[in-house]
């Protein structure tokens, strides 16, 4: 399934302003009180939305082409 693949977060070149919301919570278990969120699993830092400062998604199958205008590249590893 394409659309599955763009969500892949092991693509070479990722941006490094991209974030994937995973990183902040542990919880296996859905709490009934809490409305689930449609606005994607990725997000831009800069923008802190699903969209990016050039208003295209945040997400791993778009924010891994160097040719995206607001790409930042990726960090190196100390």
């Amino acid at each position: 399934m394409p659309e599955l693949d763009n969500l892949n977060p092991n693509r070479p070149n990722l941006c490094s302003s991209l974030r994937w919301k995973g990183l902040f919570y542990t919880a296996t278990e859905k709490d009934p009180d809490v409305q689930p969120s449609n606005s994607g699993y990725f997000w831009c830092l800069h923008s802190q939305t699903c969209l990016g400062p050039d208003g295209g998604l945040a997400e791993p199958g778009e924010c891994d082409k160097p040719t995206r205008g607001c790409h930042k590249g990726e960090v190196p590893l100390a």
